[in-house]
């Protein structure tokens, strides 16, 4: 064992910008300097890896402890690798093949598979010498069918080898339902809709399926093309619930639980504890004296938006998945589907979260005889009137006599309407019901805004994405420098006073360079200083809840966000959600965009949620309606304020600590 370890690992190139890059560099030089040709290599793994060293010569990426002739004699040496290899291929024919490939690596695959190709082996060579060969030496059907013109060559033989196995509708899953995947899987023609239905039908009835690819099937969309239909889907659905109770079965995994309650005796409004104690608990306490002295509808509505934080200064959600609050291991684990939306669990621990949360207010409510119904319908019909003169909404509560199936069918419905209205006055300047009756329901994602260009995204650019990740990135360069200098995030270390340039590493410096280059930092008598510090602001939210509010700024704020406007690294849009907000909503309440979520809209006003549910499966989704609700009515507000505040030019308006209240 200590002898394979001693062993350097082979050369293996990825890209010119790859990290591994620096490592591999020395070794394919000394490997190019002691190249001879008149002694050609022999072994697969010998030839493979002097292809890679001739693509790092082809790239220029050689030593740079070499002076000028050094690296002349090393390029010089490239057509002579270049024949080598194409030498040991171009004599490969249907006798030597399984000779000629044994042995191979396991990171040389698909290396393997490329020259072969591009030495038109599969050409020349039969199916029944090549698919053996390359089973025989480790490279399984997997690897075979990333390579296009394999699959091309050999039509017929790798459909009867994926439909062998159904452990092979892996592998249509990863090309058809996955979407973090990098592999791209390339099929044979002659694989048509029935063979695939009748792999995924096997693969579902099979002895170990792998789950996560299980629930890819039960969420995917209706697709007649790969065999994908209702009768697919749930079968796959009731695989996936059995195959969930055999793996989380009593005593395995982490248990998280959440705790809600109103102390008596608690001064302070609200307190959270975490507790791992026995299982992972979030345990959330509120003062009762508060909560009584509260029970005025406006105060209702702010506890939502300041107790319970649905939401943060700037009126943007917290509920919703933001990718920059998942931990490096949550974007390794599972398998994530194209069309999933991403409830990961540090959301969910929000999600759910918010979810105790209104039902201890409501029932805490309901013991004061306040229906929480009864205070939107207040907002809708009394509050926006009075305070900001918009007339013509409307909310009915639902009967509280009835059923949670009447009630939650009734307040989506109600929900849906509200959205509507808020549509129609952000166009028309006004509710007309008339209209409203003809018109098609509002989309989510389009739900205008009363303010042009409320927020700010991101754009593409090279620039910003690259800023984006060295300021606020857990995987930027830039965050350790030792045990007495780190933070969080190299924007928290860097806006600490007197950081100094010469702080950081050779290795660190380049990234701080570039943001000097860019006019993000600046060194002011030997220290680094943001040259705007309310870009830094501005840049956070971009990444943290990947919109920021333009109207919550200051001036000062709103010029520097111009400024990224300019530059290309952002762009203004005009909705009342954002859109982390409105994939949040279509994940819950319908299949727009993705295909794992509840579908609660769906379900509920389609009339086809299960016959089996109870009425804690009702309650459960009345609670989710009515938190969305409420979500929508705290973002209406903030816009009917601002809109107000602009349109009043208030000289006294700060902008950054602004929060709309009711």
């Amino acid at each position: 064992m200590a002898e394979a370890d001693d062993q350097p690992r082979r050369v293996r190139f990825y890209s010119t910008h790859d990290l591994s890059v620096g490592w591999y560099a020395p070794r394919a030089a000394q490997i190019a300097e002691t190249f001879n040709s008149t002694d050609p290599a022999t072994d697969i793994n010998d030839v493979l890896e002097l292809y890679n060293v001739q693509q790092y010569l082809e790239h220029g990426l050689i030593s740079i402890d070499l002076d000028t002739e050094g690296h002349s004699n090393l390029t010089a040496r490239i057509p002579l690798i270049r024949s080598t290899v194409a030498r040991y291929f171009s004599e490969i024919d249907d006798k030597n093949i399984e000779a000629r490939v044994a042995g191979v690596g396991r990171e040389f695959h698909i290396d393997l598979l490329d020259l072969l190709s591009s030495h038109q082996v599969f050409k020349r060579c039969r199916a029944d010498t090549v698919l053996p060969a390359l089973t025989t030496a480790g490279v399984h059907l997997g690897d075979q069918l990333t390579n296009k013109p394999l699959v091309n060559a050999y039509d017929t033989e790798l459909r009867d080898s994926i439909l062998a196995s159904p452990k092979n509708a892996e592998y249509l899953i990863q090309k058809y339902l996955q979407g973090d995947t990098k592999t791209r899987i390339h099929l044979p023609k002659s694989l048509n809709a029935d063979d695939i239905k009748a792999i995924f039908t096997s693969y579902i009835q099979s002895d170990n399926p792998n789950l996560n690819y299980i629930r890819l099937l039960a969420t995917a969309r209706y697709n007649s093309t790969i065999g994908i239909d209702a009768r697919l889907k749930l079968e796959a659905k009731r695989r996936s619930t059995t195959l969930e109770e055999q793996i989380f079965s009593p005593g395995i995994g982490l248990k998280v639980g959440w705790e809600v309650a109103i102390v008596d005796d608690q001064i302070e409004p609200d307190k959270l504890e975490i507790d791992d104690s026995d299982r992972l608990t979030y345990r959330y306490t509120y003062s009762r004296s508060w909560l009584e002295d509260t029970l005025d509808y406006p105060s209702i509505l702010n506890n939502f938006l300041h107790l319970f934080e649905f939401a943060d200064h700037a009126a943007i959600l917290r509920f919703p998945y933001y990718p920059a609050h998942v931990g490096v291991l949550e974007r390794l684990i599972g398998v994530r589907g194209k069309n999933e939306y991403l409830a990961t669990p540090s959301a969910q621990v929000v999600d759910n979260a918010t979810q105790v949360q209104t039902i201890l207010y409501r029932n805490f409510l309901e013991e004061k005889e306040i229906d929480l119904e009864q205070v939107i319908a207040w907002f809708c019909a009394s509050y926006i009137t009075e305070q900001y003169g918009a007339e013509g909404f409307t909310f009915s509560p639902s009967n509280g006599s009835s059923s949670y199936l009447q009630r939650v069918r009734h307040l989506f419905a109600e929900m849906e309407g509200l959205a509507s209205q808020f549509s129609m006055f952000a166009n028309e300047g006004k509710v007309d019901r008339e209209l409203l009756a003809i018109t098609e329901p509002a989309q989510y994602k389009r739900i205008p805004s009363l303010l042009q260009g409320n927020y700010i995204y991101a754009t593409e650019h090279d620039e910003i994405t690259r800023i984006l990740h060295l300021l606020f990135s857990d995987q930027s360069e830039l965050t350790y420098i030792d045990e007495k200098t780190n933070a969080e995030s190299a924007a928290a270390l860097l806006a600490r006073q007197n950081q100094k340039y010469s702080d950081f590493h050779d290795y660190q410096r380049p990234a701080v360079d570039y943001l000097i280059n860019l006019g993000v930092i600046k060194i002011i008598d030997g220290n680094i200083e943001f040259s705007d510090m309310q870009a830094p602001l501005i840049l956070k939210a971009l990444f943290t809840t990947q919109a920021a509010s333009y109207y919550h700024l200051s001036a000062h704020g709103r010029a520097a966000a111009d400024s990224m406007v300019e530059k290309g690294w952002a762009v203004r849009r005009t909705t009342l959600l954002t859109d982390a907000e409105s994939n949040y909503f279509n994940f819950v309440l319908n299949a727009v965009d993705f295909t794992n979520g509840p579908q609660l809209r769906n379900r509920y006003l389609h009339g086809v949620q299960s016959s089996e549910a109870g009425e804690d499966t009702h309650f459960a989704a009345y609670i989710t309606a009515l938190k969305l609700v409420i979500a929508l009515v705290i973002k209406m507000n903030d816009e009917f304020c601002i809109a107000e505040a602009e349109r009043a030019k208030s000289q006294d308006w700060t902008g950054i600590d602004f929060v709309c209240v009711m």
